[in-house]
């Protein structure tokens, strides 16, 4: 089968290891299914394991892709999790085994993806094979720092760090259709521009003084936004880190911490269940993905290249 794959790892050029071409068909062992690809969306986690990042150099070549959607034997539409660990009744991002996939199976960015059946949730009509395509990391990180980790209700205050990311499109979106004041930064005035069209109440620059404090930040770029967002909270407020993207050190500034009693609370990705509410609430308010570009699979390049460049506002969507 046609796939995409990283066949080695280069910090300073990632996509120097990115490989187009025949790869084995997926082998599903017992309680796996085959689901034949429709359309899958690229992460940052991919130019990251091009980097070298979280991945062990002897998976390589691996499969690249986390996202997709499509369908099974059976003709079953679905949403693929992404998630691959064995619960157990647990949270299955805090088990021991927690993996993605493209970390130590074979990913999405292909004809076929083999992956447990619990992993499968139902698409809705409602959404097309692009735009479910698009939930299952970005969307779904959003949502459990939203609902899950932050615990936001309707009525309250969020400021979102970084305008025209995956995850902080999701957030905004997602905050929206949930009744939540919705305050966005960039360092771009058209991505500004865009989030004022997606509904956000306030957009600023990155580093310019709220109006009014928050009771929750999602916080993805690390180092550039850190001193910002503990500034912008209410005290007793939430900060919730999926990522550091602009650096994972920045000053901690404990005495803010705790003289204003702020949580800072780590989130990665999202549970199954939770993915099945986002489906639900997708399907619910009509909210729906912004799509930047789809490209067939074979022009992943391309989408790649656009990745790394960050000109894109929404996700970018390959199609076997």
């Amino acid at each position: 089968m046609f796939a995409v794959t990283a066949a080695a790892a280069d910090p300073h050029d990632p996509l120097a290891g990115l490989r187009l071409g025949d790869h084995p068909p997926p082998e599903p062992p017992p309680g796996w299914e085959v689901v034949t690809v429709r359309a899958a969306a690229l992460n940052h986690h991919d130019l990251w394991t091009l980097r070298g990042v979280g991945i062990d150099p002897a998976r390589l070549p691996v499969v690249l892709g986390c996202d997709a959607a499509g369908v099974t034997a059976t003709g079953r539409e679905v949403v693929v999790h992404a998630v691959v660990s064995d619960p157990d009744g647990r949270d299955e991002t805090l088990t021991g085994d927690f993996s993605i996939l493209s970390e130590r199976y074979d990913g999405t960015f292909a004809e076929q993806v083999a992956v447990p059946a619990r992993n499968l949730v139902d698409k809705p009509a409602a959404l097309t094979f692009e735009e479910a395509a698009c939930l299952p990391v970005a969307w779904l990180t959003a949502y459990r720092m939203l609902f899950t980790r932050a615990e936001l209700r309707p009525g309250q205050r969020v400021l979102i760090q970084g305008a025209g990311g995956g995850v902080a499109t999701a957030a905004l979106l997602l905050a929206r259709g949930a009744g939540l004041h919705v305050t966005v930064t960039s360092r771009d005035e058209d991505k500004l521009e865009r989030a004022r069209q997606l509904g956000a109440h306030v957009t600023l620059a990155s580093g310019q003084r709220l109006p009014a404090r928050v009771d929750a930040v999602v916080e993805t770029v690390g180092e550039a936004t850190w001193e910002h967002s503990l500034k912008a909270l209410e005290p007793g407020g939430t900060v919730v880190v999926s990522g550091a993207t602009s650096g994972p050190n920045p000053p901690a500034d404990l005495a803010r911490v705790f003289f204003r009693q702020l949580r800072v609370v780590g989130s990665t990705m999202g549970t199954r269940q939770e993915l099945v509410d986002l489906v639900r609430m997708l399907e619910a308010t009509g909210i729906r993905p912004p799509i930047d570009d789809t490209f067939p699979l074979s022009e992943a390049p391309r989408a790649f290249r656009q990745m790394l460049e960050g000109e894109l506002f929404g996700k970018l969507v390959l199609r076997p």
